[in-house]
Order: C-alpha cells, then sequence, then structure tokens
C-alpha cells in the first residue's frame, strides 16, 4: 500500500485546512493510500514555533504594514542571500524531529501544503536522507518568492497565471500542474441535494425566501465581528445575517446578546463544520481574502464582499478574484455599509457574481492533485 504523508504548518488556518482536504478526500478513495497529515509546528523547538506561528498572527494583526515590507522584501531577496542561508539555518537547526520523523515513516510520496517542510526535505533529499518525491501545494492566488523551492517532484497552482508565474521565476514547465486549491470532500458536491440553498436555510433555522449575508470575519477597518455586524444590522432591508465567530468566546457572546435583540434577524454561530451548509444557504459571504476561504467560496459558486486583506497574499487574492467579477471589495467600514446595502438592491449583480465565482470554482481540486501524485508513484 502506497505511504502518503501531508505536511502542513499552522501559520493561519490555510496551510492546515488544504492537507486536511487533502488527507479526507485521499481516505474516501476506493483504493486509498496509507495517509498521514502532521503539522510541521508539532515537530520543532518550542521558540521556533512561537516565532513562526504566534509571532506571524501578532504581527500581521497589529502590525500590518510592517509586514508589508517583510513581504515586499523577501519576495525580492534571492534564495543566495545571506539572509536566506542564514533563515535556512535557523530552519535546518530547529527541525531535526521533523526530519527524523519523516525519515521514520518511510513515506513512499509527501505533499506539503507550505513551503518550509518542503524546503527542509530537498534538503533531506539532495543529501541522501529521504529517497521520495516531494510535492508542493500552493494555497494562494499569486506566487511569492518562499514557494519557489526548486527541483521537487511537482508544483500545483491555484490558476493559470500562478502557473506562469512559477515558470517565469524558474521552475520546471513539465513539473507545473494547474489544479486548484484543495478544498474538503464538503465543498467539493455543489450539485448535491445536500447543497442546495434552500434546504440549508432550513436546516439552519433560517428563512429562505429572504436574503442571507454570512459573515466570518472583522478586522482592522471595518472593526472586530461584533462592531461589523452592527452595522450591517443598521442597514435597511429584509435580510438575514449569520455570523460565525470561530473560537472567539468573547465575540460569540456578544454576538448571542445581540442575536436576542434581533429575532429572525442574526444568527450567531461559534466553530462549526457546517461551513458548506452556510456558504451554501447564503446569498452573499463576508469574508477576508484567505486562500482556503475564498477557495470554498468559489467552490460552491458565492459572491464575496472582502474585508481587511492582509498586506501581501491576501491583496493579491483579492485583485484576483476583483478582476475576475466573483467579489467586491470594502476598504473601510463606510465602504462595507455602501457595499452590503448596493448588493442587497441589485440581485442582477449578486446573481453575475456567483456566476462568476462558480466558473472559477475548483471542487475537485484535492482529487486532481492526488491524481498527479499517487499515479506518479504506481
Amino acid at each position: 500500500m502506497t505511504r502518503l504523508l501531508i505536511l502542513s504548518v499552522s501559520a493561519g488556518n490555510g496551510h492546515v485546512r488544504a492537507a486536511q482536504a487533502l488527507e479526507a478526500t485521499a481516505r474516501a478513495l476506493p483504493d486509498a493510500p496509507e495517509v498521514a497529515h502532521l503539522d510541521a509546528m508539532d515537530f520543532v523547538a518550542p521558540g521556533f514555533r512561537k516565532m513562526y506561528t504566534d509571532w506571524y498572527i501578532k504581527l500581521i494583526n497589529e502590525h500590518p504594514g510592517i509586514w508589508e515590507q517583510l513581504h515586499h522584501l523577501s519576495d525580492t531577496t534571492p534564495h543566495s542571500a545571506a539572509s536566506q542561508r542564514l533563515r535556512r539555518g535557523i530552519e535546518r537547526l530547529s527541525s531535526g524531529a521533523l526530519r527524523r520523523e519523516v525519515r521514520k515513516r518511510q513515506p513512499d510520496a509527501v505533499i506539503c501544503t507550505h513551503f518550509l517542510p518542503a524546503e527542509l526535505l530537498k534538503r533531506e533529499i539532495d543529501h541522501g536522507h529521504l529517497h521520495c518525491p516531494v510535492w508542493l501545494q500552493v494555497t494562494d492566488y499569486d506566487l511569492h518568492n518562499m514557494w519557489l523551492v526548486p527541483e521537487l517532484a511537482g508544483y500545483f497552482a491555484a490558476t493559470g497565471e500562478v502557473e506562469f508565474r512559477m515558470r517565469a521565476r524558474g521552475l520546471r514547465e513539465d513539473r507545473l500542474h494547474v489544479t486548484g486549491i484543495p478544498v474538503m470532500p464538503a465543498f467539493s458536491r455543489p450539485n448535491a441535494e445536500e447543497l442546495d440553498r434552500t434546504l440549508c436555510a432550513r436546516e439552519l433555522g433560517l428563512d429562505p425566501a429572504r436574503r442571507v449575508i454570512l459573515i466570518v470575519a472583522g478586522g482592522a477597518g471595518v472593526g472586530d465581528l461584533p462592531t461589523l455586524v452592527r452595522r450591517v444590522l443598521t442597514l435597511p432591508g429584509d435580510f438575514q445575517i449569520v455570523a460565525v465567530t470561530g473560537r472567539n468566546a468573547q465575540a460569540k457572546e456578544t454576538l448571542d446578546a445581540l442575536a436576542n435583540e434581533h429575532p429572525q434577524r442574526l444568527l450567531a454561530l461559534g466553530f462549526t463544520d457546517k461551513m458548506h451548509k452556510l456558504m451554501a444557504a447564503s446569498d452573499l459571504v463576508v469574508t477576508k481574502p484567505g486562500g482556503l476561504t475564498v477557495s470554498e467560496c468559489l467552490a460552491i459558486g458565492r459572491p464575496m464582499l472582502l474585508i481587511s486583506p492582509i498586506p501581501g497574499q491576501e491583496e493579491h487574492n483579492a485583485g484576483f478574484l476583483m478582476e475576475e467579477g466573483a467579489a467586491w471589495l470594502a476598504y473601510d467600514g463606510i465602504g462595507l455599509e455602501y457595499k452590503v446595502q448596493r448588493l442587497m438592491a441589485e440581485p442582477a449583480t449578486l446573481a453575475a457574481m456567483a456566476a462568476r465565482s462558480r466558473a472559477l470554482g475548483k471542487p475537485h481540486a484535492a482529487q486532481a492533485v492526488l491524481d498527479f501524485v499517487l499515479g506518479a508513484t504506481r
């Protein structure tokens, strides 16, 4: 049986969710491989993990301008530069347990949904410590220098433009594949009865005859999630709001109180495994443009109103979606109010955005990735 190892990095949720999508899809195959998914951050030095995860989240939330400068600097610094060699040296010193774990598992193939483990394993291959192909899944709609790990078995891109950029920046054309970004199997059945808008709305306690706005993020410029929801609740129109707080207990408590003040208008949810049904029941999704969230919206064909993009990768994701006609962008709270109100008043505009979203979606991306990887091991 083929042993497939999937490696992610919990710096944000997107890399982990892409890996989970690949794992779930692989386990459902008729000739399922022996599959394991590891978060690389569980096998690195504690100080390095704190810097790589906590520091990253703190930086993008509290100092986005600094993050923007670092993102640009790292994108334009050659891999041969002294600073890049120092970075790789620190990563190697901090990741001995990860490399030992990979060698112990003796995989037949490895898929990385983050560049860090791919870079580490490429060195293992070069030094004769690992003897299996390593593949890399890019999880945004643009390409950053850090993803350019040379001479891997293959690379998976979200779009033709990302693949074009890979070629332009030196990766081998015969190893590039446009598959989309993997989403969970629940998002890969957009025409199934279980994702019927009316049925999903009723299951969630919503009125399918009224428009539904799904809000899954707050952020700089528009305020935190409860503030954002309050803004939208002040707008005229007969629509319902579903706000998802995830594991933010304080936001959930605030929104529960707000929902009591607005019965039949606001549904507040914490962490949920029904995001596919929430999106299916919605007419508009208000979200940050993270690579995985927007890929899920595209898979189900939902228009988006984007807010608070992280400088760099999320700004580029937003640019792609707006250019293709699947999303609008609200720069601040005032813009949010204006654009929600306008979209609720223009069903034809919403329908056109939904059609573009559906056309861009790649709900079977995970299967496409596995076809390449597992096909190469046979």
